[in-house]
């Protein structure tokens, strides 16, 4: 197991101080967050990018992510691709293994059998267009009640459907949470099908107003997050961990101070999870 951190969680920042300050923090990965890296690359290049990630002794795990990826008309389908195929372009440069995808919400009148059916339909075809630069498709559901993939179960029983060695899931502990997402349902998933584990907490609310602002650093709140690594590690998960927060009050803060808070609350609840892991640098 590794932990790492994501480009939300120091959402302010740029791209530069991100690969830093989780180096300094102590991370083994960064996700990249996606508008950071265009703002990145429209000041630098790839090779820049490449030295930076070296230096700070950091792993591109992913690239986070490329939203709304089904329901679209033609025109926003093309220019979902065109995202996608430039961020393929750009993980087989750096050695990022893996892009985020994230599903639309759920238009009107759509059935649960009609979304299933769309998510399988578009990532088969991003799936394809992955496999030509040796890259992963991850797939993210929100746990919001307007989003058309809103579970664990829906959301594996989708990729289960694909069929595709390197199309897999994210499971994100507040995701997790806010839509009634059930510990048998992890126990039920493939390990091999989760591509990386957002962790977080929530401050206490009714499920159906959780919203992003509300998140904590693990360990700070209200969420099961204790049980579901325990859970994760009875069923043979032992990849990629990443802390990932939209919390605007830790924005506000100094870049490196928030990373080194986000690496130790992790390994805090790691440890009492029984992950030996968590329990070191």
């Amino acid at each position: 197991m590794e932990l790492g951190l994501n480009g939300a969680t120091t959402l302010t920042s740029d791209l530069a101080t991100d690969i830093q300050v989780a180096g300094r923090a102590g991370f083994d990965f960064l996700e990249i967050w996606a508008a950071k890296l265009l703002g990145y690359l429209e000041r630098g290049g790839l090779a820049a990018l490449r030295k930076d990630l070296r230096r700070a002794g950091v792993r591109p795990a992913t690239l986070n992510s490329v939203e709304r990826i089904t329901f679209n008309d033609p025109s926003g389908h093309v220019r979902m691709l065109e995202d996608f195929r430039r961020f393929c372009r750009v993980a087989e440069a750096i050695g990022c293994g893996t892009i985020l995808v994230v599903p639309s919400p759920r238009p009107p009148r759509t059935s649960r059998t009609a979304v299933e059916r769309e998510s399988v339909r578009v990532l088969r075809l991003l799936s394809r267009e992955a496999a030509s630069f040796g890259v992963r498709v991850a797939y993210e559901f929100l746990g919001f009640a307007d989003c058309s993939v809103n579970t664990l179960a829906q959301c594996a029983a989708i990729v289960e459907a694909v069929g595709r060695p390197n199309v897999g899931v994210v499971l994100d502990t507040f995701h997790f949470y806010a839509g009634g997402s059930s510990l048998a349902s992890l126990r039920a998933i493939d390990p091999r099908r989760i591509f990386m584990v957002h962790l977080n907490d929530v401050e206490r609310a009714p499920r159906r107003k959780l919203h992003d602002a509300l998140r904590l650093f693990p360990g700070r709140g209200v969420l099961p997050v204790v049980p579901i690594l325990r859970e994760l590690d009875a069923i043979g998960y032992h990849g990629d961990i990443s802390v990932e927060i939209f919390r605007p009050q830790y924005w506000r803060r100094n870049a490196l101070a928030v990373a080194r808070e986000a690496r130790a609350s992790a390994a805090a609840v790691l440890t009492r999870a029984g992950w030996a892991a968590g329990a070191h640098g």
